[in-house]
């Protein structure tokens, strides 16, 4: 079951569909990039975690340039629904923002995330530097031998390219329409999902 539509969504908001712009980012600060399914969903559990400056949901590993949110949920572009997590390392590293990623998502299933369907929605760790995709690795291998289900670990890593930012509307989603936002996480059957998945660990931050 689909809840979400460009247009339905822009004519319920009412808001323009323009192209965030990326924020620069702070001297000292750094950058992590995540796909998880829907970004609104992914920008929120980011947001909590101590440490994380700012999140913005985009687009990023596939070929369009400059892709438009229909354009990505047509499937077509190969990009994947993604956050870029700007953090300051000196409050939170890395590593704990991959073991955030990992309870956050469905990590067993290819091209789907909950009642999202398609490669736009698959999960995926997209590294900038060979410190962050030997991190991701080496999550990837503690999380396959402490998962507490039997099924393999999907989620790909992958050397991120350009990101490119969603359309304003869908920036801080969950804060500026809560009630459609929790209407779609909870209709989606994200969290019980997770806590199926990973019990007391689902949420974790």
């Amino acid at each position: 079951m689909k809840f979400r539509s460009l247009p339905v969504l822009a004519a319920m908001l009412a808001l323009p569909v323009l192209a965030a712009e990326e924020p620069k980012v702070p001297p000292g600060d750094a950058v992590a990039i995540f796909a998880g399914g829907c970004f609104w969903c992914v920008e929120s559990d980011f947001d909590k975690v101590p440490g994380v400056v700012a999140t913005i949901s985009g687009y990023t590993g596939g070929h369009k340039v400059d892709p438009s949110y229909q354009e990505v949920s047509s499937g077509t572009t190969g990009h994947a629904e993604s956050v870029e997590v700007i953090y300051d390392p000196k409050k939170v590293t890395y590593e704990h923002l991959l073991d955030v990623f990992w309870v956050s998502v469905d990590p067993t299933v290819k091209d789907r995330q909950f009642c999202d369907t398609g490669n736009q929605y698959r999960t995926a760790i997209f590294y900038s530097n060979d410190e962050q995709r030997r991190a991701a690795e080496e999550s990837k291998k503690k999380i396959e031998a402490t998962k507490p289900f039997k099924a393999p670990i999907v989620t790909e890593i992958t050397m991120a390219g350009t990101f490119y930012p969603a359309e304003t509307y869908h920036q801080d989603f969950y804060l500026k329409n809560p009630v459609r936002y929790k209407f779609y996480r909870t209709g989606c059957g994200r969290d019980a999902r997770l806590k199926e998945l990973w019990g007391a660990r689902a949420g974790a931050h």
